[in-house]
């Protein structure tokens, strides 16, 4: 089930994503505090990378699965190339890199509920951000490979 959320997200294939979860659904998530209901909203959560980002693509690592549901960790990575709604108003071009973890709740062979962890602040780094700390300190991205 979570290789064909990860498959149905990369491609942004809505038919699939309807066919895994059941139309109550829910989706949270928890970096950007958002939490969506029912299968439209869902299908635009899962979708929304491909208004901004080309070349997405997501990986399965390590999974774990029970009957009930199951825990899966990934790697994202897309360029972003158009304005990313209530975030950033241009594209920027950059590579952004992350890892993260989906949780689902199976009921009936499909995602009752499913929830997204990964690190906002490392997008923003990416993306060219940058974070001043009170003592001055200043954290930002210095590009591939710093």
């Amino acid at each position: 089930m979570l290789q064909s959320l990860v498959f149905a997200r990369q491609m942004a294939d809505t038919v699939l994503i309807q066919e895994i979860f059941t139309p109550d659904a829910t989706y949270d998530d928890y970096p950007n505090q958002i939490g969506y209901q029912g299968i439209q909203e869902i299908i635009g959560y899962l979708t929304s990378v491909h208004d901004w980002g080309d070349d997405v693509y997501l990986n399965l690592g390590i999974d774990h699965v029970g009957p009930s549901g199951a825990v899966g960790e990934w790697l994202f990575a897309a360029v972003q190339s158009r304005p990313i709604p209530d975030l950033i108003t241009t594209g920027t071009d950059r590579e952004v890199l992350l890892s993260g973890v989906t949780v689902i709740e199976i009921v009936g062979g499909r995602i009752a509920r499913a929830a997204d962890y990964s690190d906002r602040t490392s997008l923003m780094l990416q993306l060219g951000g940058r974070i001043e700390l009170p003592d001055g300190t200043v954290i930002e991205d210095d590009g591939p490979g710093n």
